[in-house]
């Protein structure tokens, strides 16, 4: 949090490769912080953060409007093609000490694609990354982003038909999260009106879990 007029949220971005973790994070930032392209490896190597401009309409405390700023922290792929997963794990860890540890993460955001089923094992791998990285409450600090939606829609699925159709797995994923879960389109959530949609539905995340944050460090 920062002064009453402007309000900061951190998120982190989490995923396997190619499900369109950086194109995700840059769709919540308005910009093209990160790398993101089709590739045959996984593209992204380190960990970096991005951090949006102003954004008025959203929020209104006290019955003033105040700006809302958003910060992404974007991650290695796990798996990754060139990276341990205690490589990236080690990696990620240090990042959210380093850029959230004097205010806290609000929320972690596991990136799946909407347009390919989740298996069991691909869901137990990511899910134990988060639970080592943020703990035993990781499922209040957890929720999920359907990429690549565009597509679930160009096939013929509202989002209540896909969830009627969605592997046990994934419906097992999302009620443990209490169904924080959000369709996204990389390419429509650009559009501000789009953008916005997406953020207040995380700031409702966010308020439900009463503002709480993870990995704040106590000062000495």
């Amino acid at each position: 949090m920062a002064d009453s007029n402007e309000m900061t949220i951190n998120l982190v971005v989490l995923g396997k490769t190619q499900t369109g973790k950086s194109a995700a994070g840059n769709s919540l930032l308005g910009s093209s912080d990160f790398e993101s392209c089709l590739s045959p490896s996984s593209v992204t190597m380190c960990c970096s953060l991005g951090r949006s401009g102003r954004i008025l309409g959203l929020i209104r405390r006290n019955g003033c409007e105040s700006a809302l700023c958003v910060r992404v922290l974007d991650t290695p792929s796990y798996p990754h093609t060139a990276l341990s997963k205690e490589q990236v794990r080690d990696t990620v860890r240090a990042a959210l000490a380093h850029h959230f540890g004097e205010e806290g993460l609000h929320l972690a955001l596991l990136v799946l694609r909407a347009d390919l089923p989740l298996c069991p094992d691909e869901s137990d791998d990511t899910v134990q990354l988060i639970q080592e990285l943020l703990g035993p409450t990781w499922k209040d600090f957890t929720a999920v982003l359907l990429t690549h939606a565009d597509k679930a829609e160009e096939a013929g699925y509202s989002e209540e038909t896909y969830l009627h159709s969605a592997s046990s797995t994934l419906l097992s994923l999302l009620r443990s999260v209490q169904h924080k879960y959000i369709f996204l389109d990389n390419h429509n959530s650009i559009i501000k009106e789009e953008r916005n949609i997406v953020l207040t539905k995380l700031l409702n995340f966010i308020r439900k879990n009463n503002y709480q944050v993870l990995l704040k460090h106590s000062k000495e």
